[in-house]
């Protein structure tokens, strides 16, 4: 039966970190519309700050993050020159009041700059906005770049949490995706983070990579349950070599099937939840002590998190910011993010207003996501009458379901555990900007 499924839901659908997704961002938004947003935000606004480092040392064949590789230093001092200076072009513009509860370095590979650069663009960060003592603050690493300085700078800056990226162990899928990373490296930094007393160590996985196996899949679960991570973030490779030029240098023969795919999130999913983890949403994994299992979660572009800040402010090349009245991104090449912020203080390229049904079809997006399920009277509660539409398009697809996947519940709606796996096309149905004749419809949803 599981077989079955993934072969009809072998259709691309949004990973809906976003409602609308990215895609569907538009031009017509730029500075002068951002610097209204900003202007409107709540005088006590609460703030999540999420800053775009687009470098690492080489890059990786399965990547699909907005980065490019550099050997050189210099690129990357240019570019932090850039930032220092959208930060306080963005704090010019914020109320009084705001309180930052929460801080996200992402990449590329955060921990390309050096130790002093740390320092100085956590201090930036420090003089501009009003963070809250009690913020969370994570970065992502790739260990085979970092050291005892680095780890020392990012303690000093504040960091409670970090991602460490793993992927696969096993020396033929890492030989497949040009990432040579063995672990007593991985473990060793891990070690050292612990002994700075960084709170909390997550560890970032995938499947469906080119050679990997369940033989290998196993393997590297047991290694990775070894180092004892808090969290752990299980990905489906993405194969989109027309967008990506560097994963064309992975054949296409190499890549398990949607079946073998399929078995391999299986294999993991099962794999933790039997030595104890819990699992969230879709694919992040978590022990019952963490916050992801004790405290509400939502979704955004950094996946899923405890972050329940107002607003999201991106700052960097690409980097995407969430206000109230809708998404804002950066332009995404550095040079011309560079170039917009040397002329105009900000970097707008494009976003997208919200309109009363996008706010109702990303709550209800966002709550299955999160929680496998949404209740028709808060939707109403929240959205009025525009609500019936939503949830009469929730009873055509519990009808319509012939697997096992949804179910009506008291209260409104449900993905079982069997439709788990299968989420994001199940939310695709309720996605307004999306074909309505495929995923979830052409697999009998």
């Amino acid at each position: 039966m599981q077989a079955d499924l993934a072969r009809k839901f072998a259709v691309q659908v949004p990973r809906y970190t976003s409602y609308p997704t990215a895609p569907h961002f538009r031009s017509n938004i730029g500075d002068v519309q951002y610097v209204c947003w900003l202007a409107a935000l709540p005088e006590a606004v609460q703030l999540s700050l999420y800053l775009h480092i687009p470098f690492c040392h080489r890059l990786c064949w399965y990547c699909g993050c907005n980065t490019k590789a550099t050997q050189r230093y210099a690129p990357v001092a240019g570019y932090l020159r850039a930032v220092e200076s959208e930060i306080v072009s963005v704090a010019s513009l914020l109320p009084r009041l705001h309180a930052v509860t929460h801080i996200h370095w992402g990449g590329g590979s955060p921990n390309i700059l050096t130790a002093s650069d740390i320092g100085k663009i956590a201090g930036a960060l420090r003089d501009a906005f009003s963070i809250d003592k009690r913020a969370e603050f994570a970065v992502e690493i790739d260990p085979r770049h970092m050291d005892a300085g680095k780890i020392a700078a990012f303690v000093e800056a504040g960091v409670t949490r970090v991602s460490v990226g793993v992927q696969d162990f096993h020396p033929a899928v890492q030989a497949a995706i040009g990432r040579r990373q063995n672990f007593e490296t991985t473990k060793r930094i891990i070690e050292q983070l612990r002994h700075y007393n960084v709170a909390s160590i997550n560890v970032d996985l995938m499947y469906g990579l080119p050679r990997q196996t369940l033989e290998s899949v196993d393997r590297t679960i047991a290694q990775v349950l070894d180092l004892d991570p808090d969290r752990i973030a299980v990905f489906g490779y993405a194969h989109l070599p027309e967008r990506m030029k560097h994963q064309r240098l992975i054949p296409l023969a190499e890549l398990p099937d949607m079946v073998e795919r399929s078995a391999q999130s299986n294999r993991v999913g099962r794999r933790l939840v039997e030595h104890g983890y819990i699992r969230i949403g879709l694919d992040h994994f978590a022990k019952p002590s963490d916050k992801l299992v004790t405290a509400p979660i939502a979704r955004n572009f950094q996946g899923y998190t405890t972050d329940q800040a107002d607003t999201l402010i991106g700052i960097g090349a690409s980097a995407i910011g969430r206000l109230p009245q809708g998404y804002v991104q950066n332009a995404v090449a550095v040079g011309d993010y560079e170039r917009r912020i040397r002329s105009y203080g900000l970097a707008t390229a494009k976003g997208r207003a919200f309109t009363g049904e996008d706010r109702m079809r990303g709550y209800v997006i966002e709550r299955l996501m999160c929680e496998l399920a949404f209740s028709a009277a808060e939707v109403r509660r929240r959205f009025g009458a525009a609500a019936d539409a939503v949830i009469e398009e929730a009873k055509a697809v519990i009808a319509s379901d012939q697997h096992g996947l949804v179910a009506g519940t008291a209260g409104g709606f449900m993905v079982t555990e069997r439709g788990r796996p299968f989420i994001r096309s199940i939310c695709a149905h309720f996605d307004a900007y999306l074909d309505r004749t495929s995923a979830c419809h052409a697999a009998g949803v």
